[in-house]
């Protein structure tokens, strides 16, 4: 992208396809005929990482005429994904991607995405393109959480959710079951199965939607199960790029960079995209623009995973308690770097392996420079977001990995009892937290009881399973949040960097 520099004296042009040539020249846009495309791909989840990462990529490869067969129908399956739908529609599903590279602010407009299903009850519009046989590849990007997996990683068969899907399956509530609905479709009227592919940040992510999918299937068609299980596709992949929730400072800057966006979105100058290449429908050539297709995704997720996901719970709980607003203003406390810089070293790259090109010491060098960017205004909010889902999935594999190995796990805990605090609802001077978790009122539940009796946050099974029966970390959580509670976050922090015992 050519460097665009802001100009507020520009009058905003509603992004539409009709107004592409009227928007400044710097914004570069789609030279591809964009009402030649034709729908190969169905993504559920339209929010801001989609859009600037997998639809970035088709968009790529659409620029330099390829794929014009998987241009991207967009999907949702809550009611709020009405909203979205409706303002991508108005701007007739164009999204202007705003690169903050302290170097430099660019602009473009994408285009690879062309419809967005009508959000209904029972999903019976999203089963239905989803039974269309010119859709080869269902993605989504769900969150963490949106698996159903429970605490020992198996499909949570009774979860409210699933239970009705098992009852309804002709009118599901969830994306799986809406999945599991049109492959059923598919089936019976002789078409093959998608691959289905999540661009989650989930190790093993493929495995983990193959599992959900055949799971929910078995529960009510054994048969359709086996013939998912055989003839589908479910590629594992490792997903990265920063990218910000938008607000209102993110309208305003795509205003003033001369286009009128309701969802534009705003990312980091980093993009990576490792695919196992496993596409029963077959794919676009996504490594022609830049991604990695390999059999060996599991190393790249590992390293991603376990050092920036994990590292950014390390780093936001700690900047909600004491009022840090974002990652970078994170990164640039000299208290709180120090102690994200130890956990990572000392107690997460021990269990992370080498991927070809990159160290783990070095990868932490990139994404200390990429986490430090003063462009990326990242809230500790957000990333704080769904700690559940998020410390369950990321740091938890770790601790049990460093038990295991007999390694150090002082840190590792210490993060762990700053999540506790921090689900107390309370900043250090006394300013309230927003509910910031699906499960929030039970977190400050457990957080409260567990400012007398520490071990009481570990005993919550569904996030810790049996860690609060492993004394070595029990001990240790108990001693830092008492620590924390007794002298402060920072009297904690400073003890951990200088290897003092809590």
């Amino acid at each position: 992208m050519d460097e665009l520099k802001q100009d507020t004296q520009t009058e905003a042009v509603a992004l539409s396809q009709a107004n592409l040539d009227k928007l400044p020249r710097a914004i570069a846009r789609p030279t591809y005929d964009r009402s030649a495309l034709r729908a190969g791909i169905v993504h559920i989840g339209l929010g801001n990482f989609h859009r600037g990462h997998q639809a970035w990529y088709l968009h790529r490869l659409m620029q330099k005429g390829l794929a014009h067969d998987w241009a991207i129908i967009g999907a949702g399956v809550r009611p709020g994904d009405a909203k979205m739908r409706e303002k991508l529609l108005a701007q007739d599903c164009l999204t202007t991607l705003i690169e903050l590279d302290p170097a430099g602010t660019s602009a473009e407009v994408i285009g690879s995405m062309i419809d967005f299903v009508p959000v209904a009850e029972g999903n019976g519009p999203l089963i239905a393109s989803m039974s269309d046989p010119a859709i080869r590849i269902v993605s989504l990007t769900v969150t963490e959480g949106g698996y159903y997996v429970d605490a020992k990683g198996a499909l949570d068969l009774s979860h409210p959710d699933i239970q009705h899907d098992i009852a309804n399956p002709d009118s599901p509530r969830t994306a799986f079951g809406a999945m599991v609905a049109a492959l059923r479709a598919r089936r019976a009227a002789g078409h093959g199965p998608f691959t289905g592919q999540s661009c989650d940040n989930l190790q093993g992510n493929g495995a983990i939607l193959r599992q959900t999918v055949v799971g929910l299937a078995k529960a009510t068609d054994p048969d359709l199960a086996d013939w998912i299980d055989t003839h589908a596709s479910f590629p594992n992949s490792m997903v990265d790029c920063i990218v910000p929730a938008t607000g209102e400072a993110e309208l305003a800057r795509a205003r003033a960079l001369g286009v009128n966006d309701a969802v534009p979105v705003t990312h980091e100058n980093y993009r990576q995209w490792v695919i196992e290449d496993d596409f029963c429908a077959g794919r676009p050539e996504w490594e022609e623009v830049g991604a990695t297709l390999t059999p060996h995704v599991h190393s790249y997720e590992a390293m991603k995973i376990r050092m920036l996901n994990a590292g950014h719970q390390v780093l936001a709980n700690a900047g909600e308690i004491l009022g840090v607003p974002t990652i970078a203003a994170c990164m640039s406390d000299p208290q709180i770097a120090a102690f994200f810089r130890k956990v990572e070293l000392e107690e997460i790259a021990p269990h992370v392996d080498a991927v070809p090109g990159i160290t783990p010491a070095a990868y932490l060098g990139l994404i200390e420079r990429r986490f430090s960017n003063p462009e990326i205004h990242d809230t500790t909010r957000r990333v704080a977001f769904d700690g559940a889902s998020r410390h369950a999935g990321f740091l938890l594999p770790i601790v049990r990995d460093a038990l295991a190995a007999d390694t150090r796990i002082s840190g590792l805990a210490l993060t762990e009892a700053l999540w506790a605090r921090m689900c107390f609802g309370t900043r250090e001077d006394g300013s309230v937290i927003d509910p910031n978790d699906p499960i929030w009122s039970d977190l400050v539940t457990a957080a409260q009881s567990a400012r007398e009796t520490p071990r009481v946050w570990l005993e919550q099974s569904h996030i810790y399973g049996e860690l609060h029966t492993n004394a070595a970390f029990a001990d240790s959580f108990d001693a830092w949040l008492s620590r924390i509670w007794k002298d402060g976050t920072r009297a904690a922090l400073a003890a951990y960097v200088d290897n003092e015992n809590p």
